[in-house]
């Protein structure tokens, strides 16, 4: 696919840049190979290839997110270790403030 100096001004417009007249030239060969072997991939027979993701094999290991009840003694430890409280509540900062 042969691109020409005109779509390589209207990529650089869209994206913004400013190329001078051998630049437009050099991109528009460079992009037309590139394109070129893009349109090579299309005649490849993919059909009976199974699609992957990853290669290596590995797998996300994770576990439910399981709560456990804790005893009382250790609640009031936690407690008791924590800066900041209100009653049996721990305060912390904010997350979400908006501080800027």
């Amino acid at each position: 696919m042969k691109l020409s100096v005109k779509e390589i001004e209207k990529i650089a417009t869209l994206a913004r840049l400013e190329l001078s007249e051998p630049e437009k030239q050099m991109y528009a060969d460079q992009l037309s190979v590139v394109l070129d072997y893009i349109e090579m991939l299309n005649d490849v027979d993919t059909s009976g290839v199974i699609e992957t993701c990853q290669v290596t094999g590995l797998e996300d290991v994770v576990r439910e997110d399981k709560a456990q009840e804790a005893s009382e003694e250790i609640k009031n430890k936690l407690i008791a270790s924590f800066p900041e409280k209100m009653g049996k509540l721990l305060k912390v900062k904010a997350v979400f403030d908006d501080q800027t």
